[in-house]
């Protein structure tokens, strides 16, 4: 039963540290995306390398997730998330000073590592704060960032890089998470640590260089031109064979980072599946949409902010509604009608020109956000359906890992096919006219949008893929669902 008594002012002040910590860790999965056509021209790098400025803050949230369980129970709740604050801090100030290309994608990875753990230890603290009987409200304070992250994210960043350096982008997380670090010293409550818990550290050193080195190949292809050359493929095969010993070594340890063992439930796999594709859809086209409005639109980075908006005001308006009626009717059809609504969104965008209609634009990224809150929410929640409570924290680290692999691999492949599609245009002139420093004329912007035409099919190629994942889910209601309150207070234990 929920309790309805007001909450105790140490549960709120608690709630105003993490809603701190996650409010930065989340806008800044999104809050660089406009800033980054800026980025390649200011370091004269192209978009194969730039990408690495997103994807190496994904790949670092990915890697660490699993560790912050791990450390929580190790050392508390309180001085891991602490730590966690301070190296995101640090991480923004040394992002925000960077001298070239290769320096921010490294201070990324560092702010990275922060910015992964905030989040889950910031709802361990809020579930063992609230208790199972006020987690609904609770949640309702610390799900605010989920929600207003992708929608404030890009116009945030929008305005920063129209107005000021791009450099703001970052130093504006110093104060504010200084200001999150004295509060969580001053309100947090410290929490016992203990030993019983063994961190698979070879696990960690297999997944960490396997994901990087995949992802590093794959960009590598965008700049060789191709499939060729020793860079791409030893990097992808290290990073395969890496990622397999990872796998096997996952199934044998003790307290593995991924529980191997979740995926022999038929719908936690199907629902990985789905979360994966999802991932890299949603990375990966907030990674091509503001390149598209700025280069091929001219448009300044506050508008091209704007523009993206709607997808997050879609996915907004209807995210509550979906977990419900997933629910009561079963997960299958409203995923794969979620799916079905993402993938005619961002068919639009498979047509787009030098002078396409932005009202048009604008509808089918409310569709495409509409497809989001309905495809995501049920796969999410049918990913717990036949899990113990004892697995719920185990499916929670497994599923926010494959969703960040997912956003990561879809950003260094929608990047490398635009940077090849773009190269093949224009084999001379292809990064200057990409970071601004040529004009392009009428012709050369129409040739470019072409490069993103082609570049919109695979992400909605990956759309529809993520329909035969949706179509394989239980079809029934729950009778008593798991609450997401009840997944945090397992987590908690």
């Amino acid at each position: 039963m929920s309790d309805h008594s007001p909450l105790e002012p140490a549960i709120i002040r608690a709630g105003i540290v993490v809603v701190l910590g996650t409010i930065m860790s989340i806008l800044d999965t999104t809050i660089v995306a406009v800033a980054l056509h800026t980025l390649s021209g200011d370091f004269h790098v192209n978009v194969a390398t730039i990408q690495w400025v997103t994807t190496g803050y994904l790949l670092s949230l990915a890697v660490v997730i699993p560790v912050s369980g791990w450390a929580v129970h190790r050392f508390g709740a309180k001085p891991v998330y602490m730590i966690s604050l301070a190296c995101f801090v640090v991480g923004s100030a040394l992002c925000g000073v960077a001298w070239s290309a290769t320096s921010l994608i490294f201070f990324r990875v560092l702010q990275g590592v922060g910015g992964g753990m905030i989040m889950p230890v910031g709802q361990s603290i809020m579930a063992r704060a609230a208790g199972p009987q006020r987690m609904g409200r609770v949640m309702g304070i610390i799900g605010v960032p989920q929600l207003l992250g992708p929608i404030l994210g890009p116009v945030l960043g929008g305005v920063i890089v129209s107005n000021t350096s791009w450099r703001w982008i970052f130093f504006v997380n110093v104060p504010i998470g200084l200001v999150a670090l004295w509060l969580s010293r001053t309100y947090l409550i410290k929490s016992p640590g203990d030993r019983a818990h063994r961190f698979d550290l070879l696990g960690f050193l297999l997944l960490s260089p396997g994901l990087a080195l995949i992802v590093y190949g794959l960009s590598e292809v965008g700049t060789v031109g191709g499939f060729r050359g020793a860079s791409v493929w030893d990097s992808l095969i290290g990073g395969v064979v890496l990622s397999a010993l990872f796998v096997v070594r996952s199934i044998r340890a003790p307290e593995p980072l991924i529980e191997m063992r979740l995926f022999k439930d038929r719908t936690f796999s199907v629902s990985s599946i789905g979360i994966f594709l999802t991932g890299a859809t949603l990375y990966g086209t907030m990674f091509l949409l503001p390149f598209y409005y700025q280069v091929v639109r001219g448009d300044p980075a506050w508008k091209a902010g704007l523009l993206m908006a709607p997808q997050g005001i879609g996915a907004a308006m209807v995210m509550r509604y979906a977990g419900a009626l997933s629910d009561r009717r079963g997960p299958r059809y409203v995923a794969a009608v979620g799916m079905s609504l993402l993938a005619l969104g961002t068919l639009v965008y498979t047509s787009v020109t030098a002078t396409s209609s932005y009202v048009l634009l604008a509808g089918a990224l409310i569709v495409r956000g509409i497809g989001l809150g309905f495809g995501m929410m049920p796969v999410f929640a049918a990913s717990y359906r036949n899990l113990t409570h004892a697995d719920v924290p185990k499916a929670t680290s497994a599923t926010s890992i494959v969703r960040q692999i997912g956003g990561s691999l879809g950003v260094a492949i929608f990047a490398v096919v635009l940077q090849t599609q773009i190269a093949q245009r224009f084999p001379t002139t292809g990064a200057e006219l990409q970071s601004g420093l040529i004009r392009p004329t009428l012709h050369d912007l129409q040739s470019i949008a072409g490069a993103f035409r082609h570049s919109f099919w695979w992400s909605f190629g990956t759309c529809v893929l993520a329909i035969v994942p949706a179509l394989f889910l239980p079809n029934t209601g729950v009778a008593k669902p798991t609450s997401f309150a009840e997944i945090l207070e397992t987590s908690a234990d």
